[in-house]
């Protein structure tokens, strides 16, 4: 055995209370969907395919005679894909991988929930949502707040027709020296205004619901039907924490194809990574996804609420640094 063997650190991260937390966290969640006849389910975490969201780093796994492949940043096209196939009602909780995510609440390795729910909007699944944290965390009833509300509170600034040098002018008030409001896009402005100024501010007195996103921001969320300009998404904040982040699902193939290729074109100017659009979820939509929304809860976050904890490490047994 080596001298540097020696000076290793071997010991989880997490306490034992912290784990055994942990394992009766993750029992309450399978019980509670078993009560409501919600199937879990099982998705590959390694990939062909992987999304193509600039905001987003995939981990690539070379192989020996099949190119690359990647580790998955949520399980959501497989989901989506045995949702097409009839599957019903679906949840799962699995390991996801994200590039670059490392700090306070954020290891590159995480554990996820995810779960999707037929004929429900995304009004209908905030208050599945509210049910389960009221039973993991006992939280007061959630309360519901609109993306353009917060930005009027915070800011006196409409998202949907306030001006773009406003919005810099927001950015350079901040004091945030790392970034140049004439090298961001309105969107950027908006995430970072929202990330680094408005979210500490959330969930403190009761979890909160944000919903109604502008539709730059939709992801795979469908378009209000009588106020196009907003997108039917919902984020949930609890003591500053983003917790979830959910849809009311887009199920048009063409509309998702094009904000594919959006983001491919804007990946190219950005000069990132293309990953290839994934043939097999567009397959899958043509087929027929049926109305749903879905939703994706961070595991390590809701524990460190659970056990009061600040920092992620503390509540997974081995960090990415330790692993």
């Amino acid at each position: 055995m080596s001298p540097e063997s020696n000076n290793l650190e071997w010991r989880p991260n997490a306490s034992f209370d912290n784990l055994r937390l942990r394992a009766t966290i993750l029992q309450k969640i399978r019980q509670f969907f078993f009560e409501r006849k919600v199937l879990e389910v099982e998705t590959p975490v390694l990939g062909k395919f992987t999304i193509t969201d600039r905001h987003i780093a995939s981990l690539t796994v070379p192989t020996t005679h099949h190119g690359d492949y990647f580790l998955q940043t949520s399980p959501e096209y497989a989901m989506k894909r045995l949702l097409s196939a009839g599957s019903g009602c679906i949840y799962q909780i699995c390991k996801a991988f994200r590039a670059a995510e490392i700090g306070q609440r954020h290891n590159p390795e995480f554990t996820l929930l995810e779960w999707y729910r037929i004929n429900f909007n995304h009004f209908q699944l905030m208050t599945e949502i509210n049910d389960l944290i009221t039973l993991i965390l006992n939280t007061p009833p959630a309360e519901k707040i609109t993306y353009a509300e917060l930005f009027n509170q915070h800011f006196n600034f409409d998202i949907h027709h306030g001006l773009d040098g406003d919005l810099k002018n927001l950015i350079l008030q901040a004091g945030w020296l790392n970034f140049t409001p004439d090298s961001l896009d309105r969107d950027t402005c908006l995430q970072l205004l929202m990330s680094h100024t408005i979210e500490p501010n959330l969930g403190h007195a009761a979890p909160l619901f944000v919903y109604d996103f502008p539709k730059s921001q939709a992801a795979l969320a469908r378009l209000n039907p009588t106020q196009p300009n907003v997108a039917e998404r919902f984020e949930l904040y609890i003591q500053g924490f983003e917790i979830a982040n959910g849809f009311h699902e887009l199920s048009d193939p063409q509309e998702q194809e094009q904000r594919f290729l959006q983001d491919q074109q804007q990946r190219h100017e950005l000069g990132e990574p293309i990953p290839i659009i994934d043939p097999r979820l567009l397959a899958a939509l043509k087929q027929g996804l049926p109305d749903c929304a879905g939703v994706a809860l961070g595991i390590d976050r809701l524990i460190m609420l659970a056990a009061k904890e600040s920092h992620i490490n503390q509540v997974i047994a081995f960090n990415w640094q330790n692993s």
